[in-house]
């Protein structure tokens, strides 16, 4: 978690998809530390598997991913699609799509 704070911007904004109990938005560096590091306490053991599907326009990628998580009931498989804006070699903005044709559109681009 300290390697994927420093990837973070002092002012990063992430918000999570439509549904997610608490959606955001999370503001600062800070704030987005403590919610990841919450989500992960939930579960005993978890990971994230990017799929290798990337698209990106001018400062913005978008990459499908799948967080598994096991422990504290049933296991969880949550896919995603994570639209990341980069500036200066750090994540300003992190915003999570369901959908992965709808987080292309965000960046512009259409599967």
């Amino acid at each position: 978690m300290d390697a994927i704070r420093e990837m973070y911007d002092p002012n990063v904004i992430m918000r999570f998809a439509e549904g997610w109990p608490e959606p955001g938005p999370f503001v600062g560096r800070d704030e987005v530390m403590r919610q990841l590091e919450q989500m992960r306490e939930t579960w005993d053991a978890d990971a994230i598997e990017l799929t290798g599907d990337f698209s990106h326009a001018a400062d913005r990628v978008a990459v499908r991913q799948v967080w598994r998580a096991a422990g504290h009931g049933p296991e969880a498989i949550i896919t995603a699609t994570a639209v990341t804006t980069l500036r200066k070699s750090r994540i300003t903005a992190v915003e999570f799509f369901w959908d992965h044709a709808e987080a292309l559109k965000a960046v512009g681009l259409e599967e």
